[in-house]
């Protein structure tokens, strides 16, 4: 066995033992889904920010990059942006929301939110669940696409076998240890990335400078911020990048980490932990891109997203390069676990407890979840053995539908008293199609899917809200 994938076994080995671990922890329904609300801000911002940057970050950012040079900058900027405003804005209010309807899943507390007479909307929570299950379908996908890449670049493995292998870890231990094993596994992957994306940059500028190469000998369209473009391309160009921003209000995997650290008043310490750690994880990944070109020449690779395990490969010796890949790796799992679990909470707690009136002891309900998490996983795998599309595009899809079906619901709902349970409907069913339609047509290439339909949700919840909230008093008059 090489040095190579000796160093990727270890990582396996290691996150399969937390699972097995934390698999004691779960022992109720509660449990499975939200941890019972007993962790603190370290272990629960890592989870945050492993879970949201995923493949992508590591893989699909740095190929984009490489691929289209500074422009991707409006991208970094965007994103920490909205990591910034999500961890000041809406960490806090919505955990104290969270403790005071006791909700378990975001469904659960918006449907509780906008409950009529007393009785909660189950509206809102099948529209809810809907939504997330369908676009967490493609983004479970793309880690899996994710995946397949890393493990061919790495080991020549098909992209199915790839794809299998990782997708097989993931379910095992998001099966066995539900909630916990999906935290504390994501804060092993969060520190791996964390090292992967500082380190691989750094060694591969001083490989640069000793073939006395420089950045500075990129096409003149790599070094412009809006890649040589003027006019409506360059708008174009800076809002694509921009407009990633906005998906971090409304990431449902990203909200229930808030919902579920022990206390509100930690929030405060997670946000400083979690900006850390995105600060220098985020230009990590765009330097591997800027640094990445300037070393092997634009345009060599077979896949702009094998930039990050072939710069592993050949920068730093085969043991170390095993634990740089089990970075992608890492960053891979850290997001499809999360958004399995959940996809499978809303199902289970949403649909089966909350709306059928089910009740089973707790050792069936974790036997459901487990169920419902094998079905979700593989109707995403099949998905991604189909798929043509890069990890960069599917996840923009996914990151899309879900930002803006809930980020403008969830803004308005904390900082406006007039929101309505119609407006409410509105916003979530506004951003899901939006985002729909809105990438079939080629304006999305004006202004991205990210941001036209979370500022026609934004609209939808605001106009409605109000037309209701008059009729309402015009009804009372």
């Amino acid at each position: 066995m090489d040095a190579l994938t000796l160093g990727l076994l270890i990582y396996l080995t290691v996150i399969l033992v937390v699972g097995f671990v934390s698999a004691r922890q779960s022992k109720t329904h509660a449990d499975f889904l939200l941890g019972g609300r007993r962790l603190g801000p370290w272990a629960i911002s890592l989870s945050e920010r492993a879970s949201a940057e995923s493949a992508w970050l590591i893989v699909g950012l740095p190929g984009t990059a490489y691929a289209i040079g500074m422009m991707e900058i409006w991208t970094v900027i965007g994103c920490l942006a909205g990591i910034v405003a999500s961890w000041f804005f809406i960490a806090q209010p919505l955990r104290e929301l969270a403790g005071r309807y006791n909700a378990l899943t975001l469904p659960d507390l918006l449907s509780a939110h906008f409950q009529v007479d007393h009785h909660e909307s189950h509206t809102i929570r099948l529209l809810s669940t809907a939504i997330i299950v369908f676009f967490f379908v493609f983004y479970v996908a793309a880690q899996f696409v994710a995946a397949g890449k890393v493990l061919h670049t790495t080991f020549g493995l098909d992209a199915q076998t790839g794809m299998l292998i990782g997708g097989g870890v993931i379910v095992l231990y998001t099966l066995l240890g539900g909630f916990f094993a999906v935290v504390w596994t994501d804060v092993v992957q969060a520190l791996i990335m964390f090292t992967a994306l500082v380190v691989l940059p750094i060694v591969g500028y001083i490989a640069l400078l000793d073939q006395n190469g420089s950045l500075a000998t990129l096409p003149a369209n790599h070094l412009s911020w809006v890649g040589g473009a003027v006019g409506i391309a360059a708008f174009a160009a800076v809002m694509k990048g921009l407009s990633w921003g906005f998906g971090y209000l409304g990431q449902p995997h990203l909200l229930v980490r808030y919902m579920a650290i022990r206390q509100p008043e930690e929030i405060r310490r997670g946000r400083q932990i979690a900006l850390t750690w995105a600060f220098f994880a985020f230009f990590g990944a765009f330097f591997l891109g800027l640094i990445g070109a300037a070393l092997f020449g634009i345009g060599t690779l077979e896949d702009q997203e094998f930039l990050m395990p072939k710069m592993a490969m050949t920068l730093v010796p085969l043991w170390f390069a095993g634990i740089l890949i089990s970075g992608a790796t890492a960053a891979m799992m850290s997001t499809a676990d999360s958004q399995l679990l959940v996809a499978t909470s809303s199902l289970t707690e949403d649909v089966y407890v909350k709306f059928l009136g089910r009740t089973l002891p707790q050792r069936k309900l974790l036997q459901l979840n487990r169920l419902v998490m094998a079905v979700v996983a593989i109707g995403a795998f099949v998905l991604a053995l189909f798929s043509t599309e890069t990890v960069y595009n599917i996840v923009s899809y996914a990151w899309s539908g879900l930002g803006s079906s809930f980020g403008p619901v969830i803004v308005l709902m904390i900082y406006w008293k007039k929101i309505t349970r119609q407006g409410a409907i509105a916003g979530l069913l506004t951003g899901s199609l939006a985002t729909i339609i809105w990438a079939e047509t080629p304006w999305q290439e004006i202004l991205p899917e990210r941001f036209s339909s979370f500022i026609l949700a934004l609209l939808a919840v605001w106009l409605v809200s109000l037309l209701t909230t008059s009729r309402a008093q015009s009804t009372q008059q």
